[in-house]
């Protein structure tokens, strides 16, 4: 049996998902997850074989949640199901250590194959996601400069949509449990990053370079 949690911060579309893979015998469920800072935790806790997670959530994205979930002392792989094809994303999910990336129109035959790969180790990507990696990796074999993706710490990522959604840097100090200085020197290791001169500088240039998702 292929022990799998869904992460997914919309209700219905989570609540779906799971409805179509309680119709597979050798799948069960056991757990959901709203954000990515609740799916690490969840992952820590149970330890499922697989994990099918959104990109675009709130508190901690899943390109972040992937890197943290592979950090674990646990074998738990993980499958992205977003509706971005874009392949600044797929490379970020797939270097943070994904098994799979599929596109939410996929039928759910290919994510019944996709979960069933990743849990025997294997890759699996939709035919058009395909396309995206063999482009990104023509790419870096030219010598293609680094992304902005490339030069932010995990950190810097996780303040930065923090700082997105809002918060103060008291507000994410507590979030982050580190000082308000620490998040000061994120803060402005992000301005000088992303070269922006204030904070709405800083969202649009994140933005633009799919760091943050507008969406949420």
């Amino acid at each position: 049996m292929i022990r799998v949690i869904l992460v997914e911060d919309h209700h219905l579309v989570r609540q779906g998902i799971r409805a179509l893979l309680e119709k597979v015998q050798d799948i069960q469920i056991i757990g959901e997850a709203a954000d990515g800072r609740e799916a690490v935790e969840l992952v820590q806790r149970l330890a499922p074989d697989v994990v099918v997670m959104d990109i675009a959530m709130p508190r901690l994205d899943g390109i972040q949640a992937i890197a943290q979930v592979q950090a674990l002392t646990v074998n738990t792989q993980v499958i992205v199901l977003s509706m971005y094809d874009d392949e600044i994303l797929v490379r970020q999910a797939l270097q943070s250590g994904a098994r799979g990336y599929l596109l939410k129109s996929s039928v759910a035959e290919e994510l019944v194959l996709a979960i069933r790969a990743a849990s025997r180790g294997e890759t699996y990507l939709s035919p058009s996601i395909a396309g995206c990696v063999v482009g990104e990796f023509l790419k870096r074999k030219a010598g293609e400069p680094s992304t902005l993706a490339d030069r932010l710490t995990p950190r810097e990522r996780e303040v930065l949509q923090l700082i997105a959604e809002g918060h103060t840097n008291t507000g994410i100090a507590h979030m982050l449990k580190v000082s308000a200085r620490t998040v000061e020197r994120h803060r402005a290791n992000l301005m000088s990053k992303l070269e922006a001169d204030n904070v709405a500088d800083l969202l649009r240039t994140a933005i633009q370079h799919r760091l943050i998702f507008p969406d949420l």
